[in-house]
């Protein structure tokens, strides 16, 4: 089964907020997440549904689906861990998690 990792624009844009180094490390992480690499866990409690990328002090949340016969992986969400599970928890309480994941 092949993968396709997809980012939106806001993890996009998070990227683009760095400074080049991490910038690299980052992206090159999310490119490995295809091949299943990575400091890679499923989180827990109300957001247990979702999964994240450890890079340093920055963290990527994304969702894994299947849609025909590919594993998708879709990054919406990145941040730094002093922040990222506290405002995904409150998108998740508004309902604007489907909707970062649309766009």
């Amino acid at each position: 089964m092949t993968t396709r990792v997809v980012i939106t624009p806001r993890v996009r844009n998070f990227l683009k907020s760095l400074a080049p180094e991490p910038r690299r490390k980052l992206w090159r992480a999310i490119k490995n997440l295809a091949d299943g690499k990575g400091d890679v866990k499923q989180l827990d409690g109300k957001l247990a549904r979702y999964w994240r990328l450890r890079v340093d002090k920055t963290r990527v949340i994304f969702d894994q689906t299947a849609e025909d016969g590919e594993r998708l992986v879709i990054c919406f969400f990145a941040d730094h861990r002093a922040t990222v599970y506290s405002v995904l928890e409150q998108l998740l309480a508004s309902g604007l998690i489907e909707e970062l994941k649309q766009n």
